[in-house]
């Protein structure tokens, strides 16, 4: 059986990136703000925002809930992050572009 692989998003790394520095942190001060200084090294953040590594889903919605947006539109390559971070969350149901 062959393996193929994985689906990865293509500006994963940069929204990563644009979330913490909109946020206006630090990679050590994104692993506290995330909850994740106990669990992970500035290292993991580095490379997640190079695309080295890609984070867990878990991680990726503590990122979602910090910059007060869907995680779709982390992951979703034709979604962009709103101008501002953190943003007031959009539960309504639909897709939405920002831009």
């Amino acid at each position: 059986m062959a393996r193929y692989a994985r689906w990865r998003p293509r500006r994963l790394s940069e929204k990563l990136l644009q979330i913490r520095l909109g946020l206006g942190l630090s990679q050590n001060q994104m692993l506290d703000k995330l909850g994740l200084a106990e669990e992970l090294y500035r290292s993991s953040i580095s490379s997640y925002e190079l695309g080295r590594s890609e984070p867990p889903l878990p991680i990726l919605l503590r990122y979602a809930r910090l910059a007060g947006i869907s995680v779709d539109v982390i992951i979703d390559d034709d979604l962009n992050l709103p101008a501002s971070i953190p943003d007031k969350p959009d539960h309504s149901g639909g897709l939405r572009k920002h831009g």
